[in-house]
């Protein structure tokens, strides 16, 4: 019964819509009427800048850390208790409650439930993620990849003895969670209509100022 108190609790942690609260705190619009209308970093960094699509992803993974740490208080000594939990915090992020079953991807709950399972998850999956994303420049992949990081550091850490394997399990659905959540872009990834950011947007860009200035 707790369990399911845990992932109650979880799924309304998740389901605060913090990007669509910033944004109309900074900006008084709606960021849902913007580009993707999800209330996540990247899109919230489009509605109203870096700065708060910086606090954005920093409350979408506390709200997310927090579901398990409430798990882990009400449940001790549960591994399934903190991972469907954490899994319900993404899902309601997702999915929320509050605001008609939109919003986000899944990408910062995620790295912040794997954080509360393990803190120095925080410090791997953050600075690889923002290589990802600088680099391939895909939001979307930087998402999923939040995921995969989360996944092969469980399952190392399961090889080694130090976190059981309900953990890995976190990773696998979070993982699922995000690309169920992106099935747009990646279809638009495919299609080679996806937005670019980072490096390659800007030597895109270059090139493309580079045959303007020729023609």
């Amino acid at each position: 019964m707790l369990t399911l108190v845990a992932i109650f609790l979880g799924y309304l942690l998740g389901s605060l819509p913090m990007g669509l609260i910033y944004v109309w705190l900074f900006t008084r619009q709606d960021v849902r009427t913007i580009g993707s209308g999800r209330t996540g970093g990247t899109n919230v960094m489009r509605a109203a800048g870096g700065r708060v699509a910086f606090s954005t992803g920093l409350s979408d993974g506390l709200k997310a850390a927090c579901a398990i740490w409430v798990a882990q208080w009400l449940v001790p000594h549960s591994p399934w208790a903190e991972v469907l939990a954490g899994l319900a915090a993404i899902l309601g992020h997702n999915y929320s409650i509050f605001i008609g079953f939109k919003g986000g991807a899944g990408g910062a709950p995620t790295v912040g439930a794997a954080s509360a399972l393990w803190v120095p998850a925080l410090f791997i999956i953050a600075p690889l993620g923002g290589l990802i994303w600088y680099f391939i420049g895909y939001a979307s992949v930087t998402t999923i990849s939040f995921a995969v990081i989360a996944t092969l550091i469980m399952a190392v850490r399961y090889a080694l003895g130090a976190s059981p394997v309900e953990y890995i399990y976190f990773g696998v659905f979070a993982f699922l969670l995000c690309v169920w959540a992106l099935r747009p872009n990646l279809k638009r990834l495919m299609e080679g209509t996806e937005r670019l950011h980072g490096y390659r947007a800007k030597k895109k860009a270059s090139e493309q100022q580079a045959v303007n200035s020729e023609q």
